[in-house]
């Protein structure tokens, strides 16, 4: 399997109101940096996976209604825990419309699956993968 990753990082407010996050309830920031690596069992006619520009523009997009918002205000968002686990599927979910809808150019529409990792920092990460179906 072949696969090309690009990266991004997004600032973030929210909090996590159960007893289980601890200090983590309370309001904070967090900084991720967020990788998106991208799979396919054969490489297109130019011997890529999906080309790196449309991809990193299509993450920095899927991104930019994130970066320096307080999760706990966004609507979508309202009433969810908004782990790094939780995240990573939100992205991926967002990636996976654009691939579908030819964000990345139509060899983005010929993916196997994606992952998104979130960097919480350098010692603890969350990840989501899954098919593009």
């Amino acid at each position: 399997m072949f696969a090309v990753e690009v990266r991004d990082r997004i600032m973030i407010g929210h909090s996590l109101p159960d007893p289980f996050f601890g200090p983590a309830q309370n309001m904070h920031g967090a900084t991720f940096v967020v990788d998106v690596a991208f799979f396919r069992e054969t490489m297109t006619k130019q011997n890529v996976v999906v080309d790196i520009g449309a991809a990193l523009e299509t993450l920095a997009a899927v991104l930019k209604p994130l970066k320096y918002q307080n999760l706990d205000e966004l609507p979508q968002f309202r009433g969810i825990l908004t782990t790094t686990e939780f995240l990573a599927r939100h992205i991926f979910g967002e990636m996976v419309k654009a691939a579908k809808s030819g964000a990345l150019g139509e060899d983005g529409k010929g993916l196997t699956k994606i992952r998104v990792t979130l960097h919480e920092t350098d010692l603890a990460r969350a990840w989501f993968e899954g098919a593009v179906a």
